[in-house]
């Protein structure tokens, strides 16, 4: 084994024992670490590695030194044992359980999940530490989610000076704070938001110019006007970066008084905006556009459900909102030539199935499959436009910006990518000099009508770099958009306030240059950092709440799709997006093989592919795992209550 550079980098550690270098030049690729190189790191330790030879395809590395321990508390479930106890952690990156000493354990009993502070990390030994805190009995929903929220570090409340100085502000926009802005009261601006949505950071208006042009408006809340660069809000926004959205809650970013009140565009209401004033020709082309600080009053608050019903052509709405009715036909008109450009362009139009997970007034759970409609697609393209079109503009500024990219996958991703699709029947050639978005969006033409579609959808997400912040603009590979940035949700993201703030101050004269330019290196990497935080605790929410939701249908049989293949069984999902694990001691038959390169398992007679419909039986759920477990069905292996 040869040796080679030193790198600097977070370990990403597996449940399996080894672990995943991730570098501090986020340029370079990952490294496979394997348990026996580790050398006592755990995940989530900055460490400096040396790069090794290892063999095969996998690029490598060894760790030489724990720089710094990442994780000092975690939350898991304690166990007693003769010679004290130890907590297994939720989080399965974290591969070691941490041994309690007696005296340690704080009156905690088998069963109970903790929270657990890490004293000592001896060499060649399990952690040892304290049992900090009781959260309840494992298993139970409330504990569960408590966990969640400790396992990611995520915040209950608000500090008291942040409270104390939202509550300071007025209830109402003054005729001082108008001063200055473009008025647009006057224009017939609305929301469409979700049904259950309680912030509207966002505005729609639309104006038709000689039946060749659109005039397009995009007004977002202008939250910079109240959260001042530094405040007490300002920098607890900066240390939350995002808001994070669970089924039955939310962790805002910014105090009540901001998101749900005074930056929320409320119908009938002054409220102070930042608009993106567009000029778009028949083609989709925004031929002129205008960033302006502006003020406006909302004429109606719809929904995306009745906005599709409008579409459908339902008359009990249409009449509800005739005075609106013929910007809503309009606005209908421009998405679809937004979304035809977007398509000639080669923009990746990923069909990934989400799941609506929503808790009725008695505590019942219902998951259902995600809705994409029409109603959805409009206001995403308005939104892509608005934030391609101030991107565009603080470009050629070359000034200080935070823009949104998204790298083009690497070799090493591309080779397996294309490896995969070939072995579930889908013929792509790859362009001699490199990879461009048309590519990707011809292989999902080419697969759509195919059983594994869905499936290549996902693949191929996973395939692509992550999207992330920063302050040098290599443009968006999955929208093949040349310059794009998030300016759409300063309530609920710090990057959209500090363009805003920026945006507004370049235009008052002042040198933003000075105020931002190492500000927005900085800024840039925190965002990225907690956007990754709340989408991996997000989505555990979500599989705890999943979980529950499928407990129910224990015995209970459904279709589902192969949606991944293993040496160990089969992945299976429903349509409402659920998934679940068929061990392979449960299929009927013996002696199946995994075939790596086809993601198939056969035993000669039965094969199990990607993308294959198959019926399945609920056998149980493993809440601790958060996972589902199935049986497939057939003639002879029916579900006892099928």
């Amino acid at each position: 084994m040869s040796y080679g550079k030193i790198i600097e980098g977070v370990l990403r550690g597996n449940e399996r024992g080894y672990a995943f270098l991730l570098p501090t030049d986020t340029s370079k690729e990952d490294y496979f670490i394997p348990h026996s190189d580790l050398k006592g790191a755990m995940h989530g330790d900055t460490v400096l590695c040396e790069t090794t030879n290892g063999g095969g395809h996998r690029t490598t590395a060894r760790v030489l030194k724990v720089i710094n321990r990442g994780i000092t508390e975690l939350v898991g479930t304690y166990f007693s044992c003769r010679s004290g106890g130890y907590v297994v952690p939720d989080d399965k990156k974290y591969f070691c359980d941490v041994f309690i000493p007696f005296g340690n354990g704080v009156r905690a009993k088998s069963g109970d999940k903790v929270v657990c502070k890490i004293l000592f990390y001896p060499k060649k030994q399990n952690p040892e530490g304290l049992v900090k805190k009781i959260l309840g009995r494992q298993f139970t929903k409330s504990a569960e989610l408590k966990s969640i929220l400790y396992t990611y570090n995520l915040p209950e409340s608000f500090p008291e000076d942040v409270v104390k100085l939202s509550n300071s502000f007025l209830g109402h926009v003054t005729k001082e704070e108008i001063k200055g802005r473009r008025d647009y009261r006057n224009l017939t601006t609305f929301t469409i938001d979700g049904d259950d949505a309680k912030d509207f950071d966002d505005a729609v208006s639309i104006e038709r110019i000689d039946g060749e042009r659109y005039l397009l408006g995009v007004h977002i809340a202008d939250v910079s006007h109240y959260v001042k660069q530094g405040d007490a809000i300002d920098r607890e926004a900066f240390e939350r970066a995002t808001s994070v959205y669970f089924p039955e809650s939310v962790i805002p970013m910014l105090p009540e008084k901001l998101c749900n009140d005074l930056c929320s565009l409320r119908e009938g209401v002054d409220r102070l905006t930042l608009s993106c004033m567009m000029t778009v020709d028949k083609k989709g082309n925004v031929i002129d556009s205008l960033i302006t600080p502006s003020v406006i009053r909302s004429r109606a608050r719809l929904t995306y459900t009745n906005v599709q019903k409008i579409f459908d052509g339902d008359k009990e709405l249409l009449e509800r909102y005739s005075f609106i009715s013929d910007e809503l036909f309009a606005m209908n008109e421009l998405s679809d030539i937004l979304i035809e450009k977007r398509d000639i362009n080669g923009s990746v139009d990923l069909d990934v199935k989400e799941s609506t997970i929503s808790v009725l007034s008695d505590g019942q759970i219902v998951v259902t499959a995600g809705a994409r409609d029409k109603a959805h697609r409009l206001i995403e393209e308005f939104m892509i436009l608005a934030n391609c079109t101030v991107a565009e503009y603080m470009f050629y500024l070359d000034k200080p910006f935070v823009y949104r990219i998204h790298d083009k996958p690497t070799e090493e991703r591309l080779e397996n990518f294309y490896s995969f699709i070939k072995g579930v029947g889908i013929n792509a050639k790859r362009s001699r000099e490199g990879v461009y978005p048309k590519d990707f969006q011809l292989i999902l033409k080419n697969a759509e009508n195919t059983p594994a579609y869905t499936v290549i959808n996902r693949v191929m997400l996973r395939s692509m770099q992550k999207a992330k912040y920063s302050p040098e603009d290599i443009g968006h590979f999955g929208l093949s958009a040349k310059h794009y940035c998030h300016f759409t949700s300063p309530i609920r993201r710090y990057p959209d306030l500090l363009i805003h703030r920026i945006i507004k101050d370049f235009l008052n004269g002042q040198d933003v240059e000075k105020e931002y330019g190492d500000y927005v290196y900085t800024a840039s990497t925190m965002s990225s950092e907690k956007e990754r935080n709340a989408i991996e605790a997000e989505r555990a929410v979500d599989d705890f709440y999943k979980i529950l939701y499928i407990s129910n249908f224990e015995g209970e049989e459904f279709d589902a799709v192969i949606s991944g293949v293993t040496g160990f069984g089969l992945f299976a999902e429903l349509a409402n997006g659920i998934e679940g694990i068929i061990k392979l001691e449960t299929l009927y038959g013996s002696r199946y093989k995994f075939d790596e390169k086809s993601y198939t398992l056969s035993n000669g007679k039965t094969t199990f592919r990607l993308g294959q419909p198959i019926r399945i039986c609920v056998a149980g759920v493993n809440i601790g795992d958060r996972r589902a477990e199935f049986i497939l069905v057939n003639k002879d292996n029916r579900c006892k209550n099928g």
